[in-house]
């Protein structure tokens, strides 16, 4: 990548092998752990935001179909409830057509 300097008005080559502050920060176990975890949060709550928006289905809607708190489905709008029973999110995979997978390898057991 070149960047023009503004004052010499001359090329700088930034190094191929720099890396970003989030590659820096991931070199570190503990931040690694803590980000991959909820980076995990947010797609959850972004896949239930989206599946809901398709299907145009209320908080309370969908609440009242899998048969938990609207409370508790806003915060995993959210991402500010970071656990979930197995049973809920099959409820709720169930309710957008969805089918949970263990997958392992070759092998896939369906699980809803």
């Amino acid at each position: 990548m070149i960047i023009k300097s503004v004052l010499r008005k001359e090329p700088i080559t930034m190094n191929k092998k720099s890396m970003s502050t989030l590659e820096r920060k991931l070199q570190n176990p503990e931040f690694r752990d803590i980000y991959e975890e909820e980076l995990k949060q947010f797609a959850f709550s972004e896949l239930l935001l989206a599946m809901m928006d398709e299907d145009e289905i209320s908080v309370r809607k969908l609440a009242k179909m899998v048969g938990i708190s609207p409370s508790v489905i806003q915060k995993l709008r959210t991402g500010e409830q970071t656990d979930l029973r197995l049973s809920n999110f099959m409820n709720i995979a169930k309710q957008f057509g969805y089918k949970i997978v263990l997958e392992k390898g070759e092998n896939r057991i369906p699980i809803t």
